[in-house]
């Protein structure tokens, strides 16, 4: 045809020379005359059509053909079928249909103007093959099988997608050789139908345009909506377990299509069958109709006997179809309120049960009185076990990562050792299996190198001292006051012996506080302070504002003042937290230069212990150099700790200082899982004078001094060999050049701490920054930093 694309392997000529050239053969062995007559009448007519054999060759020739084409093709396209039958005649690698019965017209009409028909995923490469494959068989007399199913996607008025299969049928349908055309051997065939995916094989031995298509393919249109619905919607389940946001949105239009509604909405209600308990999706990823606003309610709370009895004990379909009917019968019912509430008219509340186990609900609602039912409710039945399956998997994937939470908020089996864990128990998994006796034995590993490193605050127990101690006097004092008052109003000898009994803590408090005073001075307030206040707000409208703004100043949960306590635990709170997620984040950093274990808790500060080797890993080979990798990594880590510290502090109502500690254990060990513990230890008696020292180290004193080895502002490496005081000098003077440690660098001895001898230190100023790019500013000192921060 004129205008068609030259990159296909055919011309084409609609021509019905093969329905003409049928209707002369039957009309010589007709035997009925009302037949032979008909036959005779159509042929007849036909002759002053000449171009209907020899081929038509554009749209405008096919247009003003086309009452001799109906007339033609009568028999295939029956009239008293054209209301019924989505049929039409068609042309390969031509988006153009005509001899449309009526049922497709309106199909197209109800489409709108701007719908323009195309074939579902169809490209065309496969276009270009199919033409092909129309040679082979129809030319060649090979029968190639290519009825891979094709589907035109056409909505209606109301913007509802419909799905229609197509059938299509080339029995009138003939080829001519241009010159152009190549003969095509048995071989040939074979290497094509090997080749499919080459496009360009198929042009070599089919060039454009080197054949003539004759005559035109029979195109037959089933109506799949539902069944392509419920297809895709299992597609959807089993590839993304339950829709969310994003894709929530095909589901519905999936069930729209189904139901051939274009307001149908989708929800879900989950169901603990322990509790009785309706829940919503975790973070409303699907709205639930039965729920509506509530977060959780009993399921004998939300639905009527009739509901209840059918979705809860018998696990069936519910449906409403006149929602307003079923209001006027139970207008107390949850489940009637919140339907009325999103003005539903119409739904379907389905179980979506495993065996005897109900796992949610499944909501279709509408706004159309009758569109839902129990009729159309059977729908449901192909799509429910995929809702089932997908729901399983979204509460497995759920559990999963609770059980990921726990190991790795709870526990301190961390991912790069947890392949021996794995192995351990598929072991203890097999032997529980094979013999039903087994025991998880512990994990040990040997031969790694031990590294330890802490950013602590300095003077903690004092600076909570002091904030215990003010918070203590600030409540006194404010006690002092009403009673003060009282005595204004009522002089009377209990309340001077009171006052003299608070001034006495507060002077005993001024000069000094213990565990003991503390708890004293708690005590006194609760039992005979409280009494007294509660009597005093009854004496006058004076007191009983000043007691309201006592009890304004009063912790409900501390029952104290609890104000520089609480800027302190604040304070302690955030700076470990900040420095421990700081800390989680660059090691997962420091794992790539070689795997090892890592674990960090929070005292009053940050601590962190790695251990690396070769039996950590299960395939890799470790060297020293990872070792001296990881070593400079923790140095350059504490440097950044340490101006992580001051940074969060600064709109914090409390300044702390920090002293920062690394230990360098020159020596490999071994270190066990302790099942009872939980938790890595070192092994065996030798190992343990490394656990002795980490704990023992930081109170060390420089040396024929009094003063201890960590210094606020500093750095203290801690090393027993001089091969180890050489390597960290190298990585100082690195870290120097890169701004992050100052130049100033002190070598000192350590008093012996419990029988820990022969210790020593590099002792290293940091450098502060502003911000965090160490190498873009001018550093700051310590000294130069709490002027910025104060």
């Amino acid at each position: 045809m004129k205008s068609q694309n030259k990159d296909f392997p055919f011309n084409i000529k609609v021509s019905f020379r093969k329905v003409i050239s049928t209707y002369r053969e039957r009309a010589k062995v007709e035997k009925n005359p009302i037949a032979k007559n008909y036959l005779k009448s159509v042929l007849d007519y036909i002759d002053d059509f000449p171009k209907l054999e020899t081929g038509l060759e554009s749209k405008t020739e096919i247009k003003e053909h086309i009452d001799p084409i109906h007339i033609l093709l009568d028999d295939l396209f029956p009239n008293i079928l054209t209301n019924n039958e989505i049929k039409a005649a068609s042309l390969p690698h031509q988006n153009f249909l005509f001899n449309k019965t009526k049922r497709f017209q309106e199909i197209i009409k109800r489409a709108g103007k701007d719908f323009n028909l195309k074939v579902r995923n169809f490209t065309d490469e496969i276009d270009y093959v199919f033409g092909c494959i129309l040679i082979l068989n129809g030319y060649y007399g090979y029968n190639i099988d290519f009825t891979r199913p094709f589907y035109y996607d056409i909505p209606d008025e109301n913007g509802i997608m419909h799905h229609y299969r197509i059938a299509a049928n080339a029995d009138f349908v003939e080829f001519e050789k241009t010159e152009k055309a190549i003969d095509i051997t048995e071989d040939d065939v074979d290497l094509l139908l090997q080749n499919t995916d080459d496009i360009d094989l198929w042009r070599e031995k089919f060039p454009p345009l080197s054949w003539i298509f004759k005559g035109f393919i029979i195109t037959n249109l089933t109506d799949v909506t539902v069944d392509d619905g419920i297809s895709d919607l299992k597609t959807q389940l089993l590839n993304n377990n339950l829709p969310k946001e994003d894709n929530l949105k095909g589901i519905t239009e999936i069930f729209r299509s189904i139901y051939r509604s274009p307001d149908l909405e989708v929800g879900l209600t989950l169901y603990d069958g322990k509790s009785l308990d309706l829940t919503k999706m975790e973070n409303d990823q699907i709205k639930s109709y039965i729920l509506n606003s509530i977060e959780e309610l009993n399921c004998h709370d939300a639905f009527c006997n009739e509901a209840y009895n059918a979705i809860i004990d018998k696990h069936q379909y519910f449906a409403i179809s006149n929602v307003e009917a079923y209001i006027e019968k139970h207008p107390d019912s949850v489940l009637s309120k919140n339907l009325q509430h999103k003005k539903i008219k119409s739904c379907i509340f389905a179980p979506i049960a495993k065996g005897n186990d109900l796992l949610a609900i499944l909501e279709l609602v509408s706004f159309h009185k009758n569109e839902l039912n129990s009729i159309n409710a059977i729908k449901l039945e192909d799509i429910v076990p995929y809702i089932v399956t997908a729901l399983e998997r979204n509460k497995a994937d759920f559990e999963n990562r609770v059980k990921a939470v726990i190991q790795s908020e709870c526990t301190s089996i961390h991912p790069s050792v947890l392949w021996v864990f794995e192995e351990e128990a598929r072991r203890y998994i097999r032997d529980l299996d094979r013999d039903g006796v087994s025991s998880f034995r512990d994990i040990a590993f040997k031969d790694v190198f031990p590294l330890y490193g802490q950013i602590d605050i300095v003077g903690s127990s004092d600076e909570r001292n002091i904030a215990i101690q003010k918070d203590l006097l600030k409540h006194l004092n404010l006690i002092v006051q009403i009673v003060d008052k009282a005595l204004e109003e009522e002089p009377l000898p209990i309340y001077e012996q009171t006052k003299f009994r608070i001034n006495k803590y507060i002077d005993d408090l001024k000069e000094n506080l213990n565990a003991s005073s503390e708890q004293k001075i708690v005590n006194f307030i609760h039992k005979e302070i409280n009494p007294l206040i509660e009597h005093f707000q009854s004496k006058s409208d004076v007191l009983s504002q000043m007691i309201d703004h006592y009890n304004n100043c009063i912790d409900k949960d501390a029952g104290v003042v609890y104000d520089q306590r609480k800027n302190y635990d604040d304070t302690v709170q955030r700076i470990n937290r900040t420095l421990a997620r700081y800390i989680d984040r660059k090691q997962a950093e420091a794992q790539r230069i070689f795997p090892h274990y890592f674990e960090r808790y929070k005292t009053d500060g940050v601590d962190h212990n790695i251990y690396i080797g070769e039996s950590m890993t299960k395939n890799k080979e470790f060297s020293r150099v990872y070792l001296h990798n990881i070593r400079l990594w923790q140095l350059q880590i504490v440097c950044e700790m340490e101006n992580k510290f001051y940074h969060i502090q600064e709109n914090l109502p409390l300044k702390l200082d920090a002293a920062s500690l690394i230990l360098v254990f020159s020596s490999t060990l071994s270190i066990r899982y302790r099942m009872d513990e939980k938790k890595f230890d070192v092994d065996g008696t030798y190992n343990a004078r490394y656990e002795i020292i980490k704990k023992r180290i930081d109170k060390a004193f420089v040396k024929n001094t009094e003063e201890r080895v960590t210094q606020k502002g500093k750095i203290a490496i801690i090393y027993s060999q001089k091969a180890d005081e050489r390597e960290y000098l190298k990585y100082v003077e690195y870290l120097q050049k890169k701004n992050y440690l100052g130049d100033e660098v002190e070598l000192l001895e350590l008093e012996d701490v419990q029988g820990v001898v022969g210790l020593k230190a590099i002792r290293v100023e940091v450098l502060y920054h502003k911000d965090e790019d160490a190498s873009e500013e001018k550093a700051l000192t310590y000294e130069d930093l709490m002027e910025v921060l104060h």
